[in-house]
């Protein structure tokens, strides 16, 4: 009776797990969409404009960026991540800073984690970013008032920075300021991929439908977006860009309107340029993983996150203990 139990328990187990990731797993490795051929002109044409950019003209030409206290340094960063942070929420870049902001080298390769924020409505406040800029010296600021409308003005702030003072950056990691990072892991995956270029990696959105309501907060007129569906993208709480996909989405987003979310432009602009992205569970996207301290060690990113609940993930999973199978 006793092994017919333990049976049980055991099966009951493997059945929660399978029925946990099962689907995500699914999605992953066999639901995955197949890369798009290259043989529409446009896509060609902004493949070879990402491929020839070039950044010095940039440099006193931006279209967003008013002031940056950030830099790159010239040496080869692995890992940019490019916190996209509220101006008024100076609290929370410090607990990142503290935590998983706070890692700067990952298996010898370096990482660098910068805070990307509009204008505050504030004077006091612009005061205050102002000094904690030259504190730092990890923040950009845009040239436009921070609020839930310029949030794709932010997110193409970013990219534009990214390809014109930081073309040596192998990997972009787009996070929003709610999410738990586990660099070690991420880098990790990163440093296992063979295919070195089109890297656009994160939960994968299938089918999203634009919001056609206008009292609706991601209000798309038809006008700006006439299709049905949204092209495949990955969830804004956390997405991974190479380099290349960086260039080649600054390059198609001329053409791209800047009224739809900013996950959605990126996914749009991805598509223009011939860019398949590529779903991994390992995003958990909004937090639906009950936290553990070896399965946050395998995640690679989990949003909706308390600042004490930060300090505990950080602390717990850079304690240096193995997890078992």
């Amino acid at each position: 009776l006793r092994t017919h139990q333990w049976c049980f328990i055991l099966f009951n187990v493997l059945l929660f797990h399978v029925l946990l990731f099962g689907a995500d797993l699914l999605e992953e490795y066999f639901l995955r969409s197949l890369p798009l051929s290259y043989t529409d002109a446009k896509t060609l044409e902004i493949r070879e404009r990402a491929r020839k950019l070039d950044v010095d003209p940039l440099k006193a030409n931006l279209s967003y960026t008013v002031s940056s206290g950030a830099t790159c340094s010239d040496q080869e960063i692995f890992l940019l991540v490019l916190v996209c942070s509220s101006p008024e929420n100076r609290t929370r870049r410090n607990v990142i800073r503290q935590t998983w902001g706070n890692v700067t080298d990952a298996r010898g390769y370096a990482v660098l984690t910068l805070f990307a924020l509009g204008k505050p409505a504030s004077v006091a406040t612009q005061l205050e970013i102002s000094e904690e800029s030259q504190k730092h010296r990890d923040i950009i600021e845009g040239s436009f008032i921070d609020s839930p409308e310029t949030q794709t003005q932010k997110m193409l702030m970013s990219v534009e920075w990214t390809v014109t003072f930081c073309p040596q950056a192998r990997y972009i990691l787009k996070a929003d300021e709610d999410t738990f990072v586990g660099i070690p892991s991420l880098a990790g995956y990163l440093l296992s991929l063979t295919q070195l270029e089109d890297i656009y990696i994160g939960r994968v959105v299938h089918q999203g439908v634009p919001h056609r309501d206008p009292e609706s907060p991601g209000f798309v007129p038809i006008h700006q977006y006439s299709e049905d569906f949204y092209p495949d993208y990955c969830d804004g709480s956390a997405f991974v860009m190479s380099q290349d996909v960086a260039r080649k989405v600054y390059v198609a987003a001329k053409e791209v309107p800047a009224s739809v979310p900013p996950d959605i432009f990126v996914g749009i602009c991805a598509k223009k340029a011939g860019i398949t992205p590529i779903h991994s569970s390992r995003f958990s996207g909004e937090r639906h993983i009950s936290y553990n301290r070896c399965c946050y060690k395998f995640i690679f990113t989990s949003s909706n996150m308390k600042e004490d609940e930060l300090f505990t993930d950080w602390k717990e999973t850079s304690d240096g203990k193995d997890c078992s199978l």
